[in-house]
């Protein structure tokens, strides 16, 4: 029994054993209780578990904790990176706009100028750049150059934290309104931590928005497809020619003149020309009505060509 492994299914009860005395262990000593572990186990067999008290394990586990876990693993420590080179080329970027008082201008009380915040991560400066409007009329571009931002009078500067969206920007004097940022923005500053705020609109410079609209082309829609655009171009240096003849001879010295009448299409002007023939006595002027537009009489039915251009 006793070369059997100390294995579930290996250990069995002596049926030959006889003693089962147990050991002392409660004692008096000095006039007090102790107690203490037993020498030998039930009928004086052997002991098969640990005989050390848990103060004397506990003392142990503290002296030396390696005998119980293990040897500690020595962890390297991380590669040293500057800032220079941990966020080279990575750069935060808020737009946003302010506004810039016009006390003695009738047409505009301020003017709304909208700006990008370019925060640089490798030395926590900042610069403000203004979009380009087109005929301003100011100076545009950068605003304010790449430095650190004061942000009070004890020396302290603007940090990544310290901008977010819907927030008030106070530099040199100026109030920047940040509006909304950038997809690699909003990931950086919500990894960090950050709760990032609702977007805002940038609005709109009341000023410029009447200039444009006033620039915008109207359109005007004509009562015919038939408009004087169109008749000056297919219509141009087209003239219709009729021959007539005013016959007179009804009064006294009356007589038969011929006319050719042309009409410009173009501008629905009217010439009349008279046909002179040799030798009769006639001074050579040959418009007899130069060419205008002529009144209409109603009294006259209309002609085909009215009815073409209805």
């Amino acid at each position: 029994m006793e070369g059997l492994p100390r294995l579930p299914g290996n250990s069995f009860r002596d049926p030959t054993q006889t003693n089962f005395h147990v050991s002392h262990t409660l004692d008096y000593k000095n006039g007090h209780r102790v107690t203490k572990w037993p020498e030998v186990g039930l009928g004086g067999t052997r002991i098969n578990y640990n005989q050390i008290s848990e103060d004397e394990l506990e003392l142990l586990r503290n002296y030396r904790p390696e005998l119980l876990y293990g040897k500690a693993v020595v962890q390297t420590p991380d590669k040293f990176v500057p800032a220079t080179l941990a966020f080279d080329k990575k750069v935060l970027r808020f737009f946003g706009y302010f506004k810039q008082t016009i006390p003695e201008s009738p047409n505009e009380y301020y003017r709304v100028r909208p700006v990008k915040i370019l925060y640089y991560l490798e030395d926590d400066s900042l610069e403000i750049l203004e979009e380009v409007q087109e005929n301003s009329g100011i100076p545009q571009g950068k605003l304010i150059r790449r430095h650190r931002f004061p942000k009070n009078d004890q020396g302290e500067t603007y940090n990544f934290r310290d901008l977010n969206l819907g927030q008030n920007l106070a530099v040199y004097g100026k109030v920047f309104r940040i509006c909304d940022c950038d997809a690699f923005t909003r990931e950086w500053l919500e990894s960090e931590g950050i709760h990032i705020n609702q977007s805002e609109l940038i609005p709109r410079d009341p000023y410029l928005l009447k200039r444009h609209q006033a620039a915008e082309i109207k359109s005007y829609k004509t009562k015919n497809d038939f408009d004087k655009l169109k008749q000056y171009v297919e219509m141009d240096r087209k003239v219709l020619r009729f021959y007539a003849t005013w016959d007179d001879r009804s009064q006294m010295f009356g007589e038969q003149r011929h006319f050719i009448i042309h009409y410009y299409l173009v501008n629905d002007t009217m010439e009349i020309r008279e046909v002179y023939k040799s030798n009769d006595g006639r001074d050579p002027f040959p418009i007899l009505i130069t060419r205008h537009k002529n009144p209409n009489d109603s009294s006259i039915v209309s002609v085909v060509i009215e009815k073409l251009f209805q």
